[in-house]
Parts: structure tokens; C-alpha cells; sequence
């Protein structure tokens, strides 16, 4: 078995029927991102606020920075990630987006995770998804345009139905 890291994306029915439901998470604890940190990110990443409507699911063996103790959430993992692994764009289009990804290896730990807080390494975490299913690709846009710099149309954020 090939145990590289990759990530595929995959046929929203195949996704739904496999990945969707929590259970199906990787570790002993399963737990979604308190929105604190749901709107930290979204600053973080330069969204407008309230983009994120869904459940940012976390999961893994140790839920807890082994330091601090603070829980661990996608929070850690995007302030993480954007150090030299992704930009925000594509972070924000993954989060936002109608397409699916899924690792194919086995997880056993996510790499280069480092506590918000204290910046020690978060070892247990496993796996993390969110499901923002009917998020509009054209309010996806509205948010990508923001995040770029542009004004985009008036009225507030866009929300996710």
C-alpha cells in the first residue's frame, strides 16, 4: 500500500456516502471549531466576517495542545498551513467551495501543526473537514474578490444557506 501523502478530489455522491458524516473521522475524540475561532480565522485569512456559516470538524487522539491545553482547532491548523504550505485563497476555496477533497493516506497524525497560543507542536490531531455543502459559487467569488482587496457588491458578507 502506497502510504504518500495525496489528496484527490473526489464525486460529491462519493464523498457524501464515505467522508461525510463525523463518525467516519479519524481518533478517539471528534469535535467541531468554537466559533471564536471560527471568526479569528476568517480574520486570519482576510474574509469577510460571518463567511464561515458550517461546522469546521476536528478530530484526533490528544484534542489538547500538550502545553497550554488549549483545544486544538482549524484555527491552529490554517495559522499552520499558511506557513509556506498554502495561501489563504486557496484555503478560503476550500473551506467555501463545492468540490471535495479527501486524503488517501492513512492518517495517522496531521504534520506541522503548531498550537496558536504557545506554538508548541500539536501532535494528536488526525483529520479535519467541514460541510459547507450549498455555499453559492457566485458568493464564493463575492469572498475571494475581498480577500484580493476589492470592494465587491454592497450589503454585507455573503451567507451560507
Amino acid at each position: 500500500m502506497n502510504t504518500a501523502r495525496e489528496t484527490v478530489e473526489v464525486d460529491p455522491a462519493l464523498f457524501r456516502a464515505v467522508y461525510d458524516s463525523p463518525a467516519s473521522l479519524p481518533g478517539r475524540h471528534r469535535w467541531t471549531t468554537p466559533e471564536h475561532d471560527v471568526r479569528r480565522l476568517e480574520k486570519l485569512l482576510g474574509m469577510p466576517a460571518h463567511s464561515i456559516g458550517a461546522p469546521l470538524w476536528v478530530s484526533g487522539d490528544e484534542p489538547d495542545c500538550p502545553k497550554c491545553g488549549r483545544r486544538a482547532t482549524w484555527l491552529d491548523i490554517v495559522a499552520s498551513a499558511l506557513k509556506g504550505v498554502h495561501d489563504p485563497l486557496m484555503i478560503a476555496t476550500v473551506i467555501l467551495g463545492d468540490r471535495r477533497y479527501v486524503n488517501t493516506e492513512i492518517p495517522d497524525a496531521i504534520v506541522g501543526v503548531h498550537c496558536l497560543d504557545c506554538h508548541t507542536p500539536v501532535t494528536g490531531l488526525r483529520s479535519f473537514k467541514c460541510h459547507n455543502w450549498a455555499y453559492a459559487f457566485e458568493e464564493l467569488a463575492v469572498v475571494r474578490e475581498r480577500m484580493r482587496g476589492g470592494s465587491g457588491p454592497a450589503g454585507g458578507p455573503p451567507t451560507v444557506r
